[in-house]
């Protein structure tokens, strides 16, 4: 039972009266501004044309069917409007007991079911710093696929590596000239990217440095065993940071494939581009003219004879299309690549790749840490796992100070500085701009991670000091009141929040539906007894309780985040 579900049983009972489909009908059902009006509110002006009718004369006509809707207890017609109101008793026992007997049911339909989308994020680049700026793509993707796994679709999240250019050249040679392995071993991300820019302060006043750089690249290219040997080296010990972050997050991924896998799968594209007319030389370049579509021309071989980004990313589409049995891409890569990924997919579709029309580019906007702009070029970055230790820390400070006797600290401070990291992010539109600042992240009172998790562990205490009649049911003669039935008009619509989450590729809609949900609660929990009632409130409230904390448990898995039982 969700509200969903309400709306469309008022669609198709009224479907053959206003001649419309029923699914129009059900999106076009508000929540009216102010609760006192009503449930649900159907504007009945759209129709007015077609059944030439006043829509006052309209809603009057349709209140009698919508009456007689199960769920529903009065409709009224009102200025054109018909307001809805619905049995609220029968409606939050229906509620209430599916959140407590499958969550899962209580936001899925499970939409996706038989499809696959393969999931592009992270893709930090090899020998380079993990930086804070990584942290969008990793969570927005992490969390974009617990979402549409919950929606039904099977989905392989990969992280496309980067391991393969000319910057292996540089850090080879600036390793052979200033590296040592035991440092390398000591801190390999921090220590390869010191070499790194090393190399480019060298190079300023030694530029011969670039050639040697290059010439690695080209050993590297050719199979050089020696250095295939540091290439592969450094690939191993930057993986081996990395993952202690990923760990950190809890975030996962079902395959690691860096841009060298697909140095011999690239051939194969452009040879078809060029069987299909789709070459064309541009200052010695070969290129797909894309002026017919608005853009400049897609860049495929280069005019020294070596592949690009564009071409790598096509031999990906195509492998990942087969080898994952995938109808749908989806890449979480930053708003300033919009242009190459336009450019990609359109040539995936002159190509006559039918998965062209299911690729998507879920950009996302730029991260500022205390309102600065970060940048690797020249060193100045920072880097995620200092920035989550910090968290971490702090969380631990003030947990010592507010809940000194609480067992598990660590353990809860980890759960509780990373999830403020995440949420701090997640909880705004992603095409947003998101500025980290350590005050804002790790408030317990606002609209924060922290405020979420220890809402959850408020309810859970609750359900703990009631032990056996934690399992309590709604009572089935028990009205809810105003505070009572926000929380299970929020609890109705966990279904409406996830589909559009997926449908917008935005994981911000299930953290507003969180916090939604902790504002309800917390108000419903300072003005009402749970324990202390009478019954059958005190039932009621036990079991609407368990139902929130089971809402806001998956809530926060959904967005890649733990949900302690206390804090």
């Amino acid at each position: 039972m969700n509200v969903k579900s309400i709306k469309r049983a008022i669609a198709h009972a009224i479907a053959d009266v206003v001649a419309r489909p029923t699914d129009e009908i059900a999106r076009m059902l508000e929540y009216p501004p102010n609760p006192a009006l009503g449930d649900l509110a159907l504007p009945c002006f759209p129709f007015a044309r077609e059944m030439r009718k006043n829509p006052v004369q309209i809603a009057e006509e349709l209140a009698e069917r919508v009456r007689q809707v199960d769920g529903v207890e009065s409709a009224l017609a009102e200025k054109g409007f018909l307001n809805i109101r619905l049995a609220r008793s029968q409606f939050a026992e229906r509620v209430v007991g599916q959140a407590i007997a499958s969550v899962h049911d209580l936001f899925s339909e499970e939409r996706g079911r038989g499809r696959t989308a393969v999931i592009d994020y992270s893709s930090p680049n090899i020998a380079k710093p993990f930086g804070v700026g990584h942290l969008r793509s990793t969570i927005i993707g992490h969390a974009l696929k617990r979402m549409m796994r919950e929606d039904g679709w099977r989905v392989e999240g990969v992280n496309h590596l980067g391991d393969w250019g000319t910057q292996f050249g540089k850090v080879i040679a600036a390793y052979l000239k200033w590296g040592s392995e035991e440092e390398v071993r000591k801190d390999p991300v921090k220590e390869l990217f010191r070499l790194y820019v090393r190399f480019h302060q060298e190079a300023e006043s030694s530029p011969e440095l670039e050639d040697e750089g290059r010439l690695w690249f080209k050993k590297l290219e050719e199979g050089d065993p020696e250095a295939t040997r540091l290439w592969r080296w450094f690939i191993d010990e930057s993986l081996r940071a990395f993952k202690q972050v990923y760990d950190l997050l809890g975030v996962e991924f079902e395959h690691y494939i860096g841009e060298s896998f697909y140095n011999d799968k690239m051939d194969a594209i452009v040879q078809e581009l060029r069987e299909k007319g789709l070459l064309v030389e541009d200052q010695g370049a070969e290129v797909v003219d894309l002026s017919a579509y608005g853009m400049p021309p897609c860049i495929i071989v280069k005019s020294d004879g070596t592949s690009i980004y564009a071409t790598r990313d096509l031999a990906a589409a195509d492998y990942r299309h087969h080898a994952f049995g995938a109808d749908t891409l989806l890449y979480v890569v930053g708003a300033e690549q919009k242009l190459h990924f336009e450019q990609v997919f359109k040539v995936l579709e002159l190509m006559g790749r039918d998965y062209a029309k299911n690729c998507v580019h879920v950009q996302f906007g730029l991260m500022k840490f205390n309102g600065q702009r970060l940048s690797t070029r020249r060193g100045h970055v920072v880097y995620l796992e200092d920035v989550l230790q910090k968290a971490i820390e702090e969380a631990r400070a003030i947990i010592d100070e507010k809940n000194p006797g609480l067992e598990n600290k660590d353990a809860i401070a980890r759960q509780v500085g990373v999830g403020a990291v995440i949420f701090n992010d997640l909880k705004t539109y992603r095409v947003h701009e998101v500025d980290f600042r350590y005050e804002d992240v790790l408030n317990f009172d606002g609209e924060t991670g922290p405020y979420v998790q220890y809402t959850h562990a408020r309810a859970s205490s609750v359900l703990r000091k009631a032990e056996a009649d934690a399992a309590a049911k709604w009572a089935p003669d028990y009205e809810p009141d105003d505070a009572e039935w926000a929380l299970i008009f929020l609890l109705a619509q966990a279904n409406e929040s996830l589909e559009r989450a997926v449908d917008t590729y935005d994981p911000s809609v299930i953290a507003r539906y969180a916090l939604q949900m902790c504002h309800a609660f917390n108000r419903f929990y300072h003005d009402h007894p749970i324990l202390q009632a009478d019954e059958p409130a005190r039932t009621s409230r036990l079991a609407l309780t368990r139902a929130v904390r089971e809402a806001l448990a998956k809530s926060l898995y959904l967005l890649g985040i733990e949900a302690p039982e206390e804090m």
